[in-house]
This record gives C-alpha cells, sequence and structure tokens, in this order.
C-alpha cells in the first residue's frame, strides 16, 4: 500500500475543503514548505490537487506544483484536460490524474494511456450519492459509479482514486461499502480517512491519500509511513 499525503492547491494556498465546497475552506499554509514536511517525515509520493484548475479546466497553480515536484515525486490533477497538459506535467509529475475529461471523452483517456502508458496515467472518479461528479465536482451526472469504473477498465485504465464527496474533508471515516463493490483495478482510497486505523484498513487497497487528517492532528503520519 503507497500513503499519499495530500496538498490540495487553492490560489497558490494549501487548503482543504469539506465535502468540495468551495465556500468551505480551511488554509493550512505554503504548500511547498509542507511538502518538504512530508518529505522529512518519510513521505515518497505526493498527491497533489490544483483546485483553481479543477474548478477553471486548465492548469492555475503550476509554479508551485513544480516546486513541490522538484522534493518529491507527485501525482497531480485538477484541470488536465487536453494533450498539452498532460505532456507538460508529465514533464514534473510521476502521474497525472484525469477527472472531467474521462468522463466527458473516454476515447482521450485510452489516447492517453496509448502514447503514456498506464502507469502514468490515473482517473480520478469522484462519486455523489454513488453518481459520477465532475468540474472540480460542482457538476453531478446520472452515470453509476460502478458502470463507470467499468468503462475505465475496457479502455486499459490501471490506477483510479475514488471519492465519496460527501466524506471528503468530513474526518468520519472512508465509504468502505463503496470500495468493496470494486474490483480488478489499483483503488487509491480518498476521503473520509479520520485515524490511523482507517489507514491501515487501507491496506487492502493499493493506497490511501491522507489529508485533513493529518492537517488537523488525527493521525500519527510518521509511524504510519514507516509501519504501514
Amino acid at each position: 500500500m503507497v500513503i499519499l499525503p495530500a496538498i490540495d492547491v487553492l490560489g497558490g494556498e494549501a487548503v482543504r475543503l469539506y465535502k468540495g465546497d468551495y465556500g468551505k475552506k480551511t488554509v493550512y499554509g505554503d504548500p511547498v514548505s509542507i511538502a518538504q514536511q512530508f518529505k522529512n517525515m518519510g513521505a515518497y509520493y505526493l498527491h497533489i490537487v490544483d483546485l483553481d484548475g479543477a474548478k477553471e479546466g486548465s492548469p492555475r497553480n503550476f509554479p508551485v506544483i513544480e516546486k513541490i515536484s522538484q522534493i518529491l515525486p507527485i501525482q497531480i490533477g485538477g484541470g488536465i484536460r487536453d494533450a498539452d497538459t498532460v505532456e507538460r506535467y508529465l514533464k514534473i509529475a510521476d502521474r497525472v490524474i484525469l477527472g472531467t475529461v474521462a468522463a466527458n471523452t473516454p476515447d482521450f483517456v485510452a489516447k492517453m494511456l496509448a502514447i503514456h502508458g498506464p502507469d502514468r496515467i490515473a482517473v480520478g472518479v469522484d462519486a455523489r450519492n454513488n453518481k459520477v461528479s465532475t468540474g472540480g465536482w460542482l457538476e453531478d451526472s446520472d452515470t453509476d459509479y460502478l458502470t463507470y469504473i467499468s468503462n475505465l477498465k475496457e479502455i486499459g485504465v490501471k490506477t483510479i482514486i475514488v471519492t465519496d464527496i460527501s466524506k471528503d474533508g468530513t474526518l468520519t471515516t472512508p465509504n468502505w461499502e463503496m470500495y468493496e463493490k470494486i474490483k480488478n483495478i489499483n483503488i487509491i482510497v480518498s476521503g473520509g480517512v479520520s485515524c490511523d486505523e482507517d489507514v491501515l484498513k487501507a491496506r487492502n487497497y493499493y493506497g490511501v491519500i491522507v489529508g485533513k487528517a493529518y492537517y488537523e492532528g488525527r493521525v500519527n503520519l510518521e509511524w504510519l509511513l514507516k509501519n504501514a
């Protein structure tokens, strides 16, 4: 299992949203300094989201994210919706996460997989009430998340980041029932991690993202990075 400390960047600052609501944010400081703190704890891979990019549809915090990538390997999502942006980010990131564009244009995902390989292209599956959401979690669809994941597997997607939006930033434990229904694909658990036990339970999956639980002092991240 890979533990991925999370840094969500909004307006150049590290923040966390509550249930994906841009109006309910908590600011935690400088993203680059936080990345260095994670490295000092023993982290070896970070999960980065450009929240401005997710909302506006194109990168908005590239200079900050580039500085973070010089500290630790990263996977990056948020506003990556064309081939040029994928190329640009893959010069500094280990893996890019496609979200809105994957839901709207699956042929684009297939093309990126063919060009860059399945280890460098992941897809974010963000769900609210079991339905896929896009556009920085601002747009809901009628697509069931399991149907969507099945379609992603068919085109060759290897890794997905699955978030129950209703859990994100709530510190109320992940939606384990959601994850148990997903088979035969690498799952990175995201949203709702509240304690060390949640992180340890995620050992049944490919990876887990730790965000607000760390920032609010609810997990012993340094111990988990060494022992989970």
